[in-house]
Protein backbone atom coordinates (compact mmCIF):
# COMPACT_ATOMS: atom_id res chain seq x y z
CA UNK A 1 0.00 0.00 0.00
CA UNK A 2 1.26 3.65 -0.88
CA UNK A 3 1.63 6.38 1.51
CA UNK A 4 1.39 9.75 1.36
CA UNK A 5 3.47 13.03 3.36
CA UNK A 6 0.59 14.13 5.29
CA UNK A 7 -0.28 17.64 5.09
CA UNK A 8 -3.09 17.81 7.46
CA UNK A 9 -1.04 16.30 10.93
CA UNK A 10 -4.06 17.42 13.11
CA UNK A 11 -6.62 16.08 10.18
CA UNK A 12 -8.45 14.22 12.87
CA UNK A 13 -8.75 16.76 15.91
CA UNK A 14 -11.57 18.25 16.84
CA UNK A 15 -11.68 22.39 15.77
CA UNK A 16 -14.03 24.65 18.09
CA UNK A 17 -15.41 27.33 17.18
CA UNK A 18 -16.94 29.75 19.82
CA UNK A 19 -19.99 31.74 18.55
CA UNK A 20 -21.38 33.83 21.39
CA UNK A 21 -21.40 31.97 24.32
CA UNK A 22 -21.99 28.59 22.87
CA UNK A 23 -19.06 26.23 21.57
CA UNK A 24 -19.69 24.95 18.26
CA UNK A 25 -17.82 21.49 16.76
CA UNK A 26 -16.27 22.34 13.54
CA UNK A 27 -14.44 19.52 11.65
CA UNK A 28 -11.15 19.90 9.29
CA UNK A 29 -12.30 18.44 5.92
CA UNK A 30 -9.49 16.80 4.07
CA UNK A 31 -6.20 18.49 2.57
CA UNK A 32 -6.82 18.33 -1.65
CA UNK A 33 -5.88 14.37 -3.14
CA UNK A 34 -6.07 13.81 -6.49
CA UNK A 35 -4.20 11.09 -7.75
CA UNK A 36 -7.18 9.12 -7.77
CA UNK A 37 -10.42 9.03 -9.65
CA UNK A 38 -12.53 10.21 -7.38
CA UNK A 39 -10.40 13.69 -6.36
CA UNK A 40 -11.17 15.60 -3.83
CA UNK A 41 -10.20 19.71 -4.48
CA UNK A 42 -12.72 22.03 -3.51
CA UNK A 43 -10.82 24.71 -5.68
CA UNK A 44 -11.93 22.52 -9.17
CA UNK A 45 -15.03 21.63 -10.59
CA UNK A 46 -15.56 17.45 -9.76
CA UNK A 47 -14.75 15.68 -12.91
CA UNK A 48 -14.87 11.52 -11.77
CA UNK A 49 -12.45 9.72 -14.34
CA UNK A 50 -14.47 6.95 -14.72
CA UNK A 51 -16.76 5.69 -18.03
CA UNK A 52 -19.64 4.38 -17.07
CA UNK A 53 -19.45 1.25 -19.85
CA UNK A 54 -15.87 0.05 -17.92
CA UNK A 55 -18.46 -0.94 -14.38
CA UNK A 56 -19.14 -3.86 -13.57
CA UNK A 57 -21.72 -5.48 -11.02
CA UNK A 58 -19.46 -7.92 -9.64
CA UNK A 59 -17.47 -6.52 -6.45
CA UNK A 60 -14.33 -8.13 -5.53
CA UNK A 61 -12.86 -5.29 -3.96
CA UNK A 62 -11.40 -7.59 -0.66
CA UNK A 63 -12.26 -3.90 1.53
CA UNK A 64 -16.07 -3.38 0.18
CA UNK A 65 -17.29 -7.35 -1.01
CA UNK A 66 -20.92 -7.39 -2.25
CA UNK A 67 -21.32 -11.45 -3.40
CA UNK A 68 -25.25 -11.67 -4.19
CA UNK A 69 -26.58 -12.91 -0.56
CA UNK A 70 -24.09 -11.71 1.30
CA UNK A 71 -25.53 -10.09 4.83
CA UNK A 72 -24.12 -8.19 7.49
CA UNK A 73 -25.73 -7.23 11.28
CA UNK A 74 -25.07 -4.11 12.78
CA UNK A 75 -25.47 -3.39 16.36
CA UNK A 76 -25.29 -0.63 18.16
CA UNK A 77 -26.65 1.85 21.83
CA UNK A 78 -27.40 5.11 20.63
CA UNK A 79 -29.24 7.89 23.31
CA UNK A 80 -32.48 7.04 21.53
CA UNK A 81 -31.86 3.39 22.26
CA UNK A 82 -30.73 0.14 20.40
CA UNK A 83 -30.29 0.21 16.27
CA UNK A 84 -29.69 -2.69 14.64
CA UNK A 85 -28.80 -2.62 11.04
CA UNK A 86 -29.47 -5.37 8.43
CA UNK A 87 -27.27 -4.93 4.86
CA UNK A 88 -28.39 -7.29 2.56
CA UNK A 89 -26.79 -7.36 -1.04
CA UNK A 90 -29.86 -7.83 -3.51
CA UNK A 91 -30.28 -10.36 -6.78
CA UNK A 92 -31.47 -7.44 -8.24
CA UNK A 93 -29.43 -4.84 -10.57
CA UNK A 94 -30.41 -1.64 -11.30
CA UNK A 95 -29.70 0.50 -14.33
CA UNK A 96 -27.90 3.69 -13.19
CA UNK A 97 -25.73 6.73 -15.05
CA UNK A 98 -25.17 4.51 -17.91
CA UNK A 99 -23.75 1.45 -15.77
CA UNK A 100 -25.58 -1.78 -13.79
CA UNK A 101 -24.76 -1.85 -10.54
CA UNK A 102 -25.46 -4.26 -7.90
CA UNK A 103 -28.51 -3.64 -5.17
CA UNK A 104 -27.38 -2.94 -1.48
CA UNK A 105 -30.25 -2.65 0.88
CA UNK A 106 -29.64 -1.02 4.30
CA UNK A 107 -32.39 -1.16 6.92
CA UNK A 108 -31.94 0.48 10.13
CA UNK A 109 -34.29 -0.20 13.55
CA UNK A 110 -34.41 1.80 16.58
CA UNK A 111 -35.74 -0.78 19.90
CA UNK A 112 -37.34 -2.46 17.22
CA UNK A 113 -38.92 0.00 14.75
CA UNK A 114 -37.67 0.75 11.29
CA UNK A 115 -36.56 4.45 10.72
CA UNK A 116 -34.95 4.06 7.30
CA UNK A 117 -35.11 1.90 4.23
CA UNK A 118 -32.11 2.39 1.81
CA UNK A 119 -31.43 0.77 -1.92
CA UNK A 120 -27.66 1.66 -2.91
CA UNK A 121 -25.99 1.40 -6.00
CA UNK A 122 -23.01 0.32 -6.67
CA UNK A 123 -19.87 -0.79 -9.08
CA UNK A 124 -16.73 -1.24 -9.26
CA UNK A 125 -13.85 -0.65 -12.07
CA UNK A 126 -11.40 -2.68 -14.00
CA UNK A 127 -8.76 -1.54 -10.86
CA UNK A 128 -10.94 -2.53 -8.45
CA UNK A 129 -12.30 0.87 -7.24
CA UNK A 130 -16.01 0.62 -6.18
CA UNK A 131 -18.50 3.38 -7.08
CA UNK A 132 -21.40 4.58 -5.68
CA UNK A 133 -23.96 5.54 -7.83
CA UNK A 134 -26.93 6.64 -5.90
CA UNK A 135 -29.80 5.48 -3.41
CA UNK A 136 -32.90 5.47 -3.09
CA UNK A 137 -33.83 5.99 0.80
CA UNK A 138 -36.56 6.33 3.11
CA UNK A 139 -37.07 7.82 6.70
CA UNK A 140 -40.03 6.38 8.98
CA UNK A 141 -41.91 8.02 11.93
CA UNK A 142 -44.21 5.60 13.75
CA UNK A 143 -44.24 3.49 10.50
CA UNK A 144 -45.06 6.32 7.82
CA UNK A 145 -42.58 7.30 5.17
CA UNK A 146 -41.85 10.91 6.46
CA UNK A 147 -39.18 12.07 3.90
CA UNK A 148 -37.05 10.63 1.30
CA UNK A 149 -34.08 13.11 2.43
CA UNK A 150 -30.59 12.33 0.87
CA UNK A 151 -32.04 10.18 -2.05
CA UNK A 152 -29.65 10.96 -5.64
CA UNK A 153 -28.93 9.06 -8.30
CA UNK A 154 -25.84 9.83 -10.22
CA UNK A 155 -26.25 11.52 -13.99
CA UNK A 156 -29.71 13.05 -12.64
CA UNK A 157 -29.92 16.74 -11.48
CA UNK A 158 -26.20 17.27 -11.74
CA UNK A 159 -25.36 13.95 -9.92
CA UNK A 160 -21.60 12.34 -10.15
CA UNK A 161 -20.58 9.55 -8.45
CA UNK A 162 -18.26 8.73 -6.42
CA UNK A 163 -15.64 6.15 -4.65
CA UNK A 164 -17.06 4.07 -1.69
CA UNK A 165 -13.56 1.98 -1.39
CA UNK A 166 -10.43 2.52 -3.60
CA UNK A 167 -8.51 -0.44 -4.75
CA UNK A 168 -5.66 0.07 -2.83
CA UNK A 169 -6.19 2.88 -0.16
CA UNK A 170 -2.87 4.56 1.60
CA UNK A 171 -2.91 6.87 4.33
CA UNK A 172 -3.86 10.51 3.38
CA UNK A 173 -5.98 9.65 0.43
CA UNK A 174 -8.80 11.58 0.22
CA UNK A 175 -11.54 11.07 -2.39
CA UNK A 176 -15.59 11.88 -2.83
CA UNK A 177 -17.84 9.49 -2.19
CA UNK A 178 -20.34 11.08 -3.51
CA UNK A 179 -21.96 14.72 -5.85
CA UNK A 180 -25.30 15.81 -5.51
CA UNK A 181 -24.54 19.66 -4.88
CA UNK A 182 -25.97 21.11 -1.69
CA UNK A 183 -27.04 17.65 -0.88
CA UNK A 184 -25.12 15.08 -0.64
CA UNK A 185 -21.29 15.89 -0.81
CA UNK A 186 -20.53 12.74 1.20
CA UNK A 187 -15.86 12.76 1.54
CA UNK A 188 -13.49 9.96 3.18
CA UNK A 189 -10.07 10.15 4.13
CA UNK A 190 -8.12 7.67 4.80
CA UNK A 191 -6.53 7.96 8.71
CA UNK A 192 -5.13 4.18 9.43
CA UNK A 193 -4.10 0.82 7.84
CA UNK A 194 -2.81 -2.33 8.95
CA UNK A 195 -5.35 -2.09 11.64
CA UNK A 196 -6.58 -4.71 13.83
CA UNK A 197 -10.16 -4.39 15.44
CA UNK A 198 -12.15 -6.42 17.83
CA UNK A 199 -16.17 -6.40 17.53
CA UNK A 200 -18.90 -8.87 18.23
CA UNK A 201 -18.56 -10.91 14.88
CA UNK A 202 -14.18 -11.23 15.36
CA UNK A 203 -11.30 -9.96 15.63
CA UNK A 204 -9.98 -8.48 12.57
CA UNK A 205 -6.28 -7.89 10.98
CA UNK A 206 -5.39 -5.80 8.08
CA UNK A 207 -8.23 -3.21 7.99
CA UNK A 208 -8.53 0.06 7.02
CA UNK A 209 -9.74 3.14 9.40
CA UNK A 210 -11.91 5.80 7.44
CA UNK A 211 -12.97 9.42 8.68
CA UNK A 212 -16.28 10.49 6.98
CA UNK A 213 -17.35 14.21 6.59
CA UNK A 214 -19.08 16.44 4.88
CA UNK A 215 -18.63 20.26 3.45
CA UNK A 216 -22.88 20.22 4.12
CA UNK A 217 -22.47 19.53 7.96
CA UNK A 218 -18.86 20.65 9.34
CA UNK A 219 -20.37 19.81 12.90
CA UNK A 220 -20.61 15.79 11.72
CA UNK A 221 -18.01 13.39 11.31
CA UNK A 222 -17.71 9.90 11.69
CA UNK A 223 -14.88 6.97 11.78
CA UNK A 224 -15.63 3.62 9.58
CA UNK A 225 -13.36 0.65 9.79
CA UNK A 226 -13.08 -2.00 6.79
CA UNK A 227 -11.67 -5.70 6.87
CA UNK A 228 -10.73 -7.76 4.35
CA UNK A 229 -12.73 -10.11 3.15
CA UNK A 230 -16.28 -9.01 5.18
CA UNK A 231 -16.03 -5.06 4.62
CA UNK A 232 -17.01 -2.71 7.41
CA UNK A 233 -16.70 -3.85 11.16
CA UNK A 234 -17.39 -0.70 13.21
CA UNK A 235 -18.80 2.55 12.81
CA UNK A 236 -17.81 5.24 15.38
CA UNK A 237 -18.43 8.51 16.38
CA UNK A 238 -16.08 8.97 19.42
CA UNK A 239 -17.03 12.45 20.31
CA UNK A 240 -20.65 11.43 21.28
CA UNK A 241 -19.40 7.78 22.33
CA UNK A 242 -21.26 5.96 19.63
CA UNK A 243 -20.28 2.70 18.41
CA UNK A 244 -21.73 0.93 15.69
CA UNK A 245 -20.17 -2.83 15.55
CA UNK A 246 -20.78 -5.97 13.30
CA UNK A 247 -22.61 -9.10 15.27
CA UNK A 248 -22.69 -11.52 12.63
CA UNK A 249 -22.48 -11.68 8.67
CA UNK A 250 -23.16 -14.38 6.13
CA UNK A 251 -21.72 -14.95 2.44
CA UNK A 252 -17.91 -13.53 3.33
CA UNK A 253 -14.94 -14.98 4.21
CA UNK A 254 -12.53 -12.82 6.41
CA UNK A 255 -8.73 -13.22 4.63
CA UNK A 256 -5.69 -13.95 6.72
Amino acid sequence: MRTHTLAFVAAIALFLVVAGCEEERVYPLPAPSTDHPAPWDPDTPYDPAVDPADLATEISNPLFPGPQGARWVYEGATDEGLEHIEVYVEEETREVWGATATVIRDTVELEGEVIEDTWDWFAQDADGNVWYLGEDTYEYENGEVVCSCGAWEAGVDSALPGIVMLDDPGVGDAYRQEYYPGEAEDLAEVVQVGVTVTVAAGTFTGCVRTREVTPLERDVQEFKTACPGIGVVLEEVPEDGERVELIEYEGLTPEE
